[in-house]
């Protein structure tokens, strides 16, 4: 019996020996746990300006586009809008911010970081434009006409009656994509943006250690995720309990 608990507990100390060594090594040494640390500031200031950019854009696609539905206005600029979503959401945001970087600013000297926040916040702004448009179609017209009976304009109608309801309606959705827009920003890296991911390859290009670093930065992107994911769900619950009253 003790000659299996030896050959049990043999191995496990050596693992857990070549375990300690190589943590040390990854993120002890030399302080390398900041490169982290930076990664995920950086990491989290694209992400938190993308999509402050990307509300913006999708409001005023989403807006032009439902208005040229209900009105028959804004004609021209729905063609752009829709070309812009068609273009956006049907490429690759790897091609979008390789453009963006090497070709929209080749002649500007602009921060890799501030040409991430642009190409990414302009990526999300297509998705979250057809999340508010849904959104606002999902009103019932009749209540767009009863506002209009009631001497309001068709902007106030907006502002006062469909708006906030399609605004609560689409809050769950417009989360998801927010937590999509944080594991997108991973290939921020290809402009050489010192992001979450970046930072694990360069402890990766130091250490040697192939398995230490992405673990680290998964575990810490699984974090992140999980832990929007528990607000969002959160937020879906009181959004239910306030339907139900």
């Amino acid at each position: 019996m003790e000659s299996i608990i030896n050959g049990i507990s043999q191995p496990l100390s050596n693992w857990w020996a070549g375990f300690r060594e190589d943590f040390i090594n990854n993120f002890i040494t030399d302080n390398r746990w900041l490169f982290l640390w930076r990664g995920l500031l950086c990491t989290l200031q694209i992400t938190f300006f993308a999509a402050i950019i990307g509300i913006v854009i999708g409001f005023f696609v989403a807006l032009v586009r439902t208005t040229n539905i209900y009105t028959g206005k804004l004609r021209f600029l729905n063609g752009i809008c829709k070309l812009y979503t068609t273009v956006i959401r049907g490429t690759p945001v790897v091609t979008q911010l390789l453009i963006i970087y090497y070709v929209i600013f080749a002649t500007v000297n602009i921060e890799k970081t501030l040409a991430a926040i642009v190409a990414f916040g302009i990526n999300s702004g297509a998705y979250v434009a057809e999340i508010v448009r849904s959104g606002i179609m999902s009103i019932d017209r009749g209540q767009i006409e009863a506002g209009r009976s009631l001497g309001f304009s068709y902007v106030k109608t907006m502002w006062y009656i469909v708006m906030p309801q399609a605004f609560k309606n689409i809050l769950p959705a417009l989360a998801n994509e927010f937590i999509a827009l944080l594991k997108e920003t991973s290939v921020s890296g290809y402009i050489a943006t010192q992001d979450l991911a970046k930072a694990g390859d360069i402890i990766q290009s130091r250490t040697y250690s192939a398995y230490m670093p992405l673990i680290a930065v998964a575990l810490i992107y699984l974090v992140l995720v999980v832990g929007l994911t528990a607000c969002v769900n959160r937020l879906e619950r009181r959004l239910g309990r306030s339907d139900n009253r």
